[in-house]
């Protein structure tokens, strides 16, 4: 009597890429253009770009909107063959050299290559108004955010480098920024908070902090909380920046790659990490810098450099990248 092996196999891809926003579909276009076959795994479409209002400074868009944007990066993606689900991927497994077992919410699937693109979750204050005046007042990045509040008043949260920095660039732009900071000790570096003491028109709120964003189509107001009196206030507002940090979310691949001191993926020129076959682009990576632009040139060299592996790992020469490639 034969015995059926009834056990599903896992459906097999040349790179499973995890994240769907600038690197990952930068990535899977790149990947599906080299005839890879190609899976994004990704929680949402379009990450931080997709909740941003407007675009200014991607080179060759003008102003555009982040969903649309983003839309294009996944269409033009799909366009050249690559498969994008959403889901989310708890575990990678390396089974052997050029094999990986990518286990998640829609399905286990195996692949030669990983390409790591899920980038990085905002640090968010989680107080009532703050999801749904995102994009509408409520923003995350001075960097790409700021120009739209020229000679408004806006407030930044936080006491580290990141809202010092963003205070410092806002008031230069701003008519006036307010500095809402937990405690009266900052964790920036002296010479920002310097900067900032300089600047004719920010005022630091200490022991405050945000209770409640109010408004309708855009932030009108806030609520503001004195942690020692517990006095509550309200200030009309433009704008608020939350510089409090990000989390990088890195329990699945921890023990596979290595990280940097802040747990941000290690990688070198050519986005390949320490462990062969896994590659990193974007944010989730030890890049300095955290713009679209950057995530998105990340991305392409993460696939190139993919595509180079797999070559390899079919016993080819692997010289993809070492000539420009206009065509591309």
């Amino acid at each position: 009597m034969v015995k059926l092996n009834l056990k599903k196999s896992m459906e097999q891809y040349d790179v499973v890429i995890i994240g769907g926003a600038c690197a990952g579909l930068t990535a899977a276009l790149y990947t599906a253009r080299r005839e890879l076959k190609t899976l994004v795994i990704t929680k949402t479409y379009g990450g931080q770009a997709a909740i941003t209002t407007e675009i200014e400074n991607y080179p060759g868009t003008g102003t555009i909107l982040g969903p649309e944007l983003m839309n294009k990066f996944k269409q033009q993606a799909e366009t050249a063959g690559a498969q994008i689900k959403l889901g989310e991927v708890n575990q990678v497994t390396k089974i052997e050299e050029g094999k990986f077992e990518i286990k998640s919410t829609i399905g286990a699937f195996e692949s030669k290559a990983v390409i790591l693109a899920y980038g990085l979750e905002q640090r968010t204050l989680g107080v009532p108004g703050e999801k749904k005046l995102t994009g509408r007042g409520v923003a995350y990045c001075a960097t790409c955010d700021a120009p739209f509040f020229k000679s408004k008043i806006v407030g930044v949260v936080g006491g580290g480098n990141s809202s010092f920095d963003a205070a410092e660039y806002l008031s230069n732009i701003a008519k006036k920024v307010y500095l809402f900071n937990r405690s009266d000790k900052f964790r920036a570096e002296q010479v920002l908070i310097d900067q900032v003491n300089a600047a004719g028109n920010v005022e630091s709120m200490n022991f405050t902090e945000i209770k409640e964003f109010i408004g309708e189509q855009k932030l009108e107001k806030v609520i503001l909380l004195n942690n020692q009196t517990q006095q509550e206030t309200e200030l009309n507002l433009d704008g608020v920046f939350i510089e409090i940090g990000w989390i990088t979310k890195t329990d699945m691949i921890k023990d596979l790659v290595n990280l940097d001191e802040r747990g941000y993926v290690i990688v070198d020129n050519e986005n390949k990490t320490s462990a062969p076959g896994i590659f990193a682009a974007g944010d989730i990576t030890n890049t300095p810098f955290k713009q679209a632009v950057i995530s998105a040139g990340d991305g392409a060299k993460a696939a190139m450099s993919t595509a180079k592996y797999i070559q390899m790992l079919r016993g080819k020469n692997g010289s993809i990248g070492l000539a420009p490639d206009l065509t591309r």
